[in-house]
């Protein structure tokens, strides 16, 4: 694929919609309303706003930046401007297979529930959380997986226009729109003020607690998408007339209004039926159906908010989805249609991994039991490769790279003011990489 036949997204607002779809996903929907339950609400809302630009936006300039530059796959990008720093971008090629093999099975939950909540899931005698059970250790598991796996292969099989960009354009409003019903929804709801109260009321103790902070940063940090190569990737479809840094800022916003959005729908709710905030990562699939049984028309409310999870989970399987399908594409010289065939191939593979395959260590004094593929691919996504890939972004751009890279992409050429161009070089050399340091380290255990 050439830089003259290469595709672009056909404008600002196309750019923006593409870049958020790949920013909002379950990050957004599902993780952000648990983890600012387990972590005081409002308090985890407040720092999570300010690592979203203390933290995000910054790397998410530095790989826009990197992608419109070259308008290249992500390993190419990098190499392209040094060969010896081409590994980053293997570092975000391997970032989205390791997510490929456990996303689309949480994914698949959604579908699972988007079509149970039509057929069975108010009918059964069984608890909510006997049927989440019993699901997981049911052949539609892997039905839904390979179900959603096919459904982003569509997508991505069409191309850049006719598949990212037109579904991102249908997919991202009906998104808000739905995340508004059930927000309206809600707040008629007995007790919703208890849940507003949590969520918008912060208690300035508790989100300047170290353990608040640690996790705000971290979910602001894989929340958009950064340090795996979708934004190097997107953006290398960008034209050159973008605005980054209006883009970068425009989806750091879309991000936080979904993720305050979901807040708003949950908790109101979550409250209303005097159910705890903290109840992990069962919050959606276990206590939501248990709030929405109690509604009128509960199986109507409750597939609208699984059709709304389920297009938030499509919007960011189509991102890495994508990461991986322009690298075998340009790098190893394979048609569009072919590469978006071996990368599903390669997914269901991973996936089908994950599912099948559980394992005990015990070696050298390490004893883990009943471990997964699920638990690795996850643990080295979010705990290893994505950090290194936004930590080594940010001293790449500002240290390696000539100060006029950043100044000619943000600026286009000088046709833009750039006024904020010396804090974000500050940031990028500075701020943001010891932030990610320090969750780097923490999430290794050793603080």
């Amino acid at each position: 694929m050439s830089e003259q036949t290469r595709a672009s997204f056909g404008g600002k607002l196309s750019a923006i919609l593409v870049a958020a779809g790949s920013a909002i996903g379950l990050g957004s929907i599902w993780r952000f309303p648990y983890m600012a339950g387990e972590h005081g609400g409002a308090a985890f809302l407040l720092v999570y706003l300010l690592c979203v630009f203390i933290v995000g936006i910054p790397v998410m300039l530095a790989e826009f930046a990197v992608g419109r530059h070259t308008k290249k796959n992500a390993v190419g990008a990098y190499r392209s401007l040094s060969r010896p720093w081409r590994w980053l971008g293997y570092n975000g090629v391997l970032g989205a297979l390791c997510i490929s093999g456990y996303y689309y099975i949480v994914a698949g939950w959604s579908l699972e529930y988007l079509v149970s909540s039509a057929t069975t899931l108010y009918n059964s005698t069984a608890s909510f959380t006997e049927q989440f059970a019993s699901f997981q250790d049911s052949f539609r598991q892997i039905l839904y997986t390979i179900l959603f796996i096919l459904l982003t292969h569509l997508i991505i099989i069409r191309g850049v226009v006719k598949g990212i960009e037109r579904a991102s354009k249908l997919m991202m409003p009906a998104l808000f729109i739905i995340l508004i019903i059930m927000a309206v929804r809600v707040a008629f709801m007995p007790g919703a003020a208890e849940g507003y109260r949590f969520l918008l009321s912060p208690d300035f103790k508790a989100a300047f607690s170290a353990d608040t902070i640690f996790m705000a940063v971290g979910q602001a940090f894989f929340s958009l998408s950064v340090g795996m190569g979708c934004m190097v990737t997107y953006a290398s479809y960008f034209k050159p007339n973008n605005n980054l840094t209006g883009t970068s800022l425009s989806v750091a916003l879309l991000t936080l209004l979904v993720a305050i959005l979901a807040g708003l729908v949950i908790f109101p709710a979550v409250f209303s039926a005097g159910l705890e905030p903290a109840e992990g990562a069962s919050l959606i699939f276990i206590t939501l159906p248990e709030i929405f049984k109690d509604m009128p028309l509960a199986s109507v409310w409750s597939l609208i908010f699984f059709v709304l999870l389920t297009l938030a989970s499509l919007t960011s399987t189509i991102s890495f989805h994508e990461v991986i399908t322009a690298y075998f594409a340009e790098e190893h010289n394979l048609s569009r249609k072919n590469a978006t065939r071996l990368t599903s191939a390669l997914s269901v593979g991973l996936c089908l991994l994950t599912l099948l395959w559980h394992f005990d260590i015990d070696f050298a004094g390490l004893e883990l039991k009943n471990i997964s593929f699920f638990d690795i691919f996850d643990y080295t996504s979010a705990n290893l490769i994505m950090p290194l890939g936004g930590l080594f972004t940010c001293i790449f751009v500002a240290w390696k790279l000539k100060p006029e890279f950043m100044r000619d992409e943000i600026t286009n050429q000088g046709s833009l003011k750039g006024r904020f161009l010396p804090l974000l070089v500050f940031a990028l050399r500075y701020i943001t990489p010891l932030l990610i340091i320090y969750i780097f380290v923490r999430n290794l255990g050793l603080l």
